[in-house]
């Protein structure tokens, strides 16, 4: 890439093209749990921008600027009470639309306030986060993923902070090749954290996913378009003439959609805070019995740390290398925790990865298909056009899941048909049906 284009694929903020093309997206702006405790409102910055989020004495989700239209002062630290949001300063209060409902200081029969209002956002609750819609105009619709149509007691939802550009955190998630190294494990029993999938046996298969990883290195890659992004197949055949089969998806901008297991599928989004760090949001979606909520979060709770959700592992403690470790256990000597593999990779291209230095390769072509996308999708926007899944709520109707599957397909039998009817057989068994959109 020449230093321009690695420019515009990684500045987001609002005078950017990129910043444009990411406002017309409804973005997770919170967990939900965020807000739970005696005070359900806090700072987050998104895309640059700083504001506050709340939710009033009724319920009501509330995303305001951060900086009060008085005089500035930091509506984070707001009052919450009368039904909205006081500034600490001198009392102004604000609706979770914006408008400025009082403003006590000034004299009787003042209409100061009715020539005032605060810069609101849309903001709804989906798949146990809160989501925020920074663009002008009305937010598309929302499409029928999995985890959008699950009830709340299918879905989990979790967090992560990662100290770089949100581009090669997103990269990652579309490269299948490097698991088959940087998630090696050299033993094969039982593991910990989020290796454990990749030692699970699915109901077609007598050997392990690390096994498949670690023996069979040199993936096939297919790109497909779908109607979210596209899908990526990535084949290993194996020595008897079976075949290892594992389709993720890109779902554009900003996510992908991963098997976790047999039952479970992750949904990853990847959120610039600003150009320089992310947050990664992902909801877990079960489609067997209900998600073990208070486990899963007490199991990620030990690697990450509140308020912020910032790794216990990182750059401060060199990831928890061990050369001991890298030596007999894992590839990478940094534990058992996938999370904590990628965040090495991606944390040490720098915050701002340099593209105009790397040579990609064949294993690279989802990359490749993703920043070709990205370009176009930037292109459409500053041409006035709509991008990709800018939808209504009428054009999601159409917009179904298109299904993750990591198993293995017998010998002889057709690769396509076989996920189809893997995914398939796993989607009618959700409690919730099929997929449908969810509009707004």
């Amino acid at each position: 890439m020449t230093p321009e284009q690695n420019d515009l694929v990684t500045r987001s903020g609002p005078d950017r093209p990129l910043g444009a093309l990411l406002r017309r997206y409804w973005q997770p702006i919170a967990l939900l749990e965020e807000l739970d405790g005696p005070r359900p409102a806090k700072p987050v910055k998104v895309l640059g921008q700083d504001m506050v989020l709340f939710r009033d004495s009724q319920g009501q989700l509330g995303l305001l600027d951060r900086d009060c239209p008085h005089r500035g002062a930091d509506l984070a630290f707001g009052r919450l009470d009368d039904g909205g949001l006081r500034c600490l300063f001198h009392g102004w209060l604000f609706d979770v639309d914006g408008n400025c409902i009082q403003t006590p200081g000034e004299p009787a029969g003042s209409r100061l306030c009715t020539r005032v209002k605060q810069r609101a956002y849309p903001v709804v609750q989906r798949a146990g986060m809160i989501f925020g819609y920074l663009g002008e105009g009305e937010p598309p619709a929302f499409p029928g993923l999995d985890c959008f149509a699950a009830p709340d007691s299918h879905v989990f939802a979790f967090k992560g902070y990662l100290d770089c550009n949100w581009l090669q955190a997103l990269e990652v998630g579309i490269d299948p090749a490097h698991a088959s190294f940087l998630h090696r494990f050299f033993e094969d029993e039982e593991g910990d954290a989020y290796g454990k999938q990749f030692r699970a046996r699915s109901a077609d298969s007598d050997v392990t996913m690390i096994q498949v990883l670690r023996e069979f290195e040199n993936p096939d890659i297919t790109i497909t378009p779908t109607d979210i992004g596209f899908r990526l197949t990535a084949l290993r055949p194996l020595p008897d003439g079976r075949t290892h089969v594992r389709i993720t998806n890109l779902f554009f901008p900003q996510a992908f959609l991963i098997p976790l297991s047999e039952t479970m599928t992750i949904t990853q989004w990847h959120v610039p805070i600003d150009d320089y760090s992310c947050y990664w949001y992902a909801a877990f979606t079960s489609f067997a019995e209900p998600v073990e909520k208070e486990e899963m979060r007490r199991q990620r709770l030990t690697l990450y740390e509140l308020p912020d959700y910032k790794p216990r592992l990182g750059r401060h403690n060199d990831y928890g290398y061990d050369v001991a470790e890298q030596g007999s256990r894992t590839y990478t000597g940094m534990g058992g925790d996938i999370n904590v593999h990628d965040q090495w990779a991606v944390e040490s291209m720098g915050r701002i990865q340099d593209r105009t230095r790397e040579h990609l390769g064949t294993t690279d072509k989802g990359i490749v298909a993703y920043r070709a996308m990205l370009l176009k999708q930037i292109r459409k926007v500053e041409q006035g056009e709509r991008p990709l899944l800018d939808i209504t709520a009428e054009e999601a109707r159409a917009v179904a899941d298109p299904g993750t599957v990591d198993g293995v397909a017998p010998a002889g039998v057709d690769v396509d048909a076989y996920w189809r009817e893997v995914d398939a057989r796993r989607r009618a068994a959700a409690p919730w049906g099929p997929a449908v959109a969810v509009a707004e």
